[in-house]
């Protein structure tokens, strides 16, 4: 054991464990809407000469399922949990809201918002991302 002074020396080690993301681990939002316009407008193309709830229904999951697994593999390491909500309907000349609330921190959560039209069917695209220690 080494000592200085008669003192032995104390290695101390100091906790490692992140709070928060490295910069090269953070969620992009803009990323994230590109992502999402990029496979909505893909998948969109099936919808656009005959819409149904059914092929709705699907295209929903589809698009979901795709843009969760393309936002997990554009953020290295990451610890980051992504929620993606799809909404497809009919353009019939009506109006459509969507709204959406959570709770989390401001610091280190964040999401992105995508909207595709194309001439029978619009496609609004959200992305939740929500770190998680």
């Amino acid at each position: 054991m080494e000592t200085i002074n008669g003192a032995p020396i104390i290695d101390v080690f100091l906790p490692t464990f992140r709070m928060e993301p490295g910069e090269n681990d953070r969620f992009y939002p803009s990323k994230a809407r590109a992502i999402a316009e990029k496979v909505a407008t893909a998948e969109l193309r099936e919808l656009e000469e005959e819409y149904s709830d059914d092929n709705a229904q699907n295209s929903c999951l589809i698009i979901s399922d795709k843009v969760r697994e393309e936002v997990n593999a554009s953020i290295d390491k990451s610890r980051y949990k992504i929620i993606v909500q799809t909404v497809i309907g009919q353009l019939a000349d009506q109006g459509v809201r969507i709204a959406s609330r959570c709770l989390w921190d401001p610091t280190t959560d964040n999401y992105a918002s995508a909207s595709v039209n194309n001439a029978t069917v619009f496609c609004n695209v959200l992305v939740f991302a929500t770190y998680t220690d």
